[in-house]
């Protein structure tokens, strides 16, 4: 059961990310009139906090609502105004077989109210399901903000959320604004425009799982602040999505690192070490094809060394520059042959998405040149159509081909040089599974030049 506290001192609360500004709803044409030729209106907010679900299509009454198609996880519209009706909503997934509606509800949206709705849950488990809050809002009042917490992250237990000043250091039951479990959502709380800090724990417990650090709560706005599931780095379970008037920002906890790897995808070179600042050991000793566990990294800009793993004073790249960003994931791949050798530093998705497979393919073969890669289901090529064509080998930053959604089943990889059918590298069958994402390298012979090897990574590693 939800709790709340109405007498709360309020602090600092999300960082200068978090100005959120816009025009209310109350300057629109018609809006509280009482001409029975103009319709009442009502307001919605639209949050996709589903961890597994793909990107969503909004209709209300088989139309696009408001311009809500392809929406993300962790998106969340602004305010908007609908006619006070009730309208029959539907939520569509696009999945690579095409829209599939997953969600519909009849969603009563009553005169001056604003109704923020969310889907919640999770498609693999089967819990996907609208969430619609009904709230009455105050008049905008300047200096002073109204918001509302709701629980949305499906495996994170009941916990308490404490909201005070930025310079609070000790929590106690006086500092909770609300036990919530998931699905819980307090009502529309007032509280001073200003700096706030926003920290969870277990129910019961002092014990912080996420800390907003400083937060800046703008003066007349209509928040909804959604705990939703940690899908990135860091060990918090939750980040929180704070959607205004006119949008939302994402809010991580204040700790969250980056996460990198390394792949090395050189064929004549030894096994190396990645080296940070002259000083810190990222990886050590690893060899050809071989593809490292992720670290946790501070965010900052790093200068990076790799060397001969056997002798570190032979050292084949210097003081490379490495920008990494909290939250971020991140794969730095040794590339190209020794006499040349180069990192790409690419962002990777950790999401798996429950409706489909996620395949990424990176040509890092310089003996292959220029190729067409083959997606087929047979592995038959005669008279199949490229799915990516003229790839071609950049010493640099890599020709990849992205995250590409498949429907799961059986598939076969083939590349060929560019504008041929000669096989340069043929997988064989590939079983891939939804809710699992798939990288591969397509590289030199362990002695360079040809044939073309795989190095695989991710959820390949796992079958």
């Amino acid at each position: 059961m939800l709790t709340t506290k109405n007498n709360l001192i309020v602090g600092s609360v999300m960082a200068s990310l978090l100005m959120l500004t816009g025009c209310g709803s109350d300057n629109d044409p018609g809006f509280n009139s009482t001409d029975p030729r103009v319709p009442e209106t009502s307001m919605l907010r639209v949050v996709h906090a589903s961890p597994d679900a793909p990107k969503v299509d909004i209709l209300a009454g088989g139309s696009i609502l408001n311009g809500l198609e392809n929406v993300d996880y962790q998106v969340a519209s602004g305010v908007f105004t609908v006619n006070a009706t009730v309208y029959p909503v539907t939520v569509n997934a696009k999945t690579p077989g095409g829209d599939v509606e997953v969600l519909s509800a009849s969603l009563t949206a009553n005169a001056d109210a604003l109704t923020s709705v969310l889907a919640v849950g999770s498609v693999a488990a089967d819990t996907l399901e609208i969430l619609a809050l009904a709230t009455m809002p105050d008049a905008d009042v300047a200096g002073t903000t109204q918001l509302q917490v709701v629980h949305a992250a499906p495996l994170a237990p009941t916990v308490d959320i404490h909201v005070t000043a930025p310079d609070v250091t000790t929590l106690s039951s006086a500092t909770v604004l609300a036990t919530a479990a998931y699905k819980d959502a307090t009502g529309l709380v007032s509280v001073a425009s200003g700096d706030y800090r926003i920290r969870i724990t277990p129910a019961g417990s002092d014990t912080v799982v996420f800390d907003s650090g400083t937060v800046a709560l703008a003066s007349e706005e209509l928040l909804l602040i959604a705990a939703t599931q940690n899908v990135g780095p860091g060990d918090s379970p939750v980040s929180l999505v704070v959607a205004g008037k006119t949008g939302a920002v994402t809010v991580l906890d204040a700790t969250t690192p980056a996460d990198v790897r390394v792949i090395h995808a050189v064929a004549d070179a030894p096994a190396v070490d990645v080296i940070a600042n002259n000083a810190l050991t990222l990886f050590d000793g690893a060899p050809f094809k071989g593809v490292t566990d992720y670290i946790n990294v501070a965010p900052d800009t790093y200068l990076i060394d790799v060397a001969a793993d056997a002798d570190n004073s032979v050292v084949v790249i210097d003081d490379a520059s490495l920008a990494v960003s909290a939250g971020m994931t991140y794969t730095v791949i040794a590339h190209d042959t020794l006499a040349n050798i180069d990192l790409a530093v690419v962002t990777d998705m950790p999401r798996r998405i429950a409706t489909e497979a996620q395949v990424r393919i990176f040509h890092a073969s310089p003996a292959a040149g220029t190729v067409d890669i083959y997606v087929t289901a047979d592995g038959v090529i005669t008279d199949a159509t490229p799915a990516f064509s003229a790839v071609p080998f950049n010493s640099g930053m890599l020709a990849e081909t992205g995250y590409v959604s498949l429907v799961a089943g059986e598939y076969h990889v083939t590349v060929t040089p560019t504008g041929t059918k000669d096989v340069a590298l043929e997988t064989g069958m590939l079983s891939l599974a939804a809710n699992k994402i798939y990288t591969a390298l397509a590289v030199d012979a362990d002695t360079g030049g040809a044939p073309v090897q795989l190095i695989l990574a991710d959820d390949f590693i796992a079958q």
